[in-house]
């Protein structure tokens, strides 16, 4: 299938889990993805290159952004999926901790929309898609920082939406939404934590990977032409 022909893409976070099949599943559509993370890993997809980088070092994406432009010409899609978690109650949080998610999840976000949707609004025409959570939506006990990231991804979406859009160009800006995923990290994780979850899920079991991709291709894609300051919730109906 072709619902990406000749589309150039950008995903951070891409070398692992959920970033990782995105990259693989738009690659498979036609894209030509640039995947943007500190482990730069090979593809065995030929539509797909690591760029090594960090969202949080405005240089590197400043060099990264002119590197896509000249190689390919165009940024069609962003996908912001880079992210981490740095655990702990409200009371026994560390500065650090807090610090370290906010600068990734949601500083990191706002530094690749800031390079990139200019790119997009000059030629008129983009999607961006940023990866929020279930735990955005609903709030997680000893998530605080994390779920204050991902709240601040989806109404950094709406924003974008108004702004990127303003001049009449076609710059969609959505935001998705993940419930909790069967990677290969969380394969690790013990039943009797999971199980839980399982149960809090209208359809009793956690989403795979290429569930959450196919949500972020359709967004992606011109399937998705009108739709905009949107939040796509892929949860299997978890309320936390």
């Amino acid at each position: 299938m072709d619902r990406l022909k000749e589309k150039v893409a950008v995903v951070t976070g891409g070398s692992s889990g959920i970033g990782r099949c995105i990259c693989e599943t738009f690659s498979k559509e036609g894209a030509k993805v640039i995947s943007y993370d500190l482990d730069k890993i090979p593809y065995t997809y030929e539509r797909v290159e690591g760029y090594q980088g960090s969202v949080t070092n405005r240089e590197e994406i400043k060099k990264f952004v002119e590197y896509v432009k000249d190689k390919y010409g165009r940024i069609d899609i962003l996908v912001n999926n880079a992210g981490i978690t740095k655990d702990a109650l409200t009371n026994k949080m560390t500065e650090e901790m807090w610090d370290m998610v906010i600068d990734i999840n949601l500083k990191g976000t706002f530094n690749m929309g800031q390079f990139i949707g200019p790119v997009m609004i000059d030629q008129g025409e983009g999607s961006i898609i940023n990866i929020s959570s279930v735990v955005g939506e609903y709030g997680n006990i000893g998530q605080a920082n994390y779920a204050a990231t991902k709240g601040g991804v989806i109404s950094l979406s709406k924003t974008w939406a108004k702004e990127f859009s303003r001049k009449g160009g076609k710059v969609r800006s959505n935001a998705v939404a993940p419930g909790y995923t069967m990677t290969d990290m969380m394969k690790t994780v013990p039943d009797k934590v999971l199980d839980p979850i399982r149960e809090k899920t209208m359809l009793k079991r956690l989403a795979e990977p290429q569930e959450i991709a196919n949500g972020v291709l359709f967004l992606a894609s011109d399937e998705a032409s009108f739709i905009t300051a949107h939040t796509l919730s892929i949860n299997g109906g978890l309320r936390l």
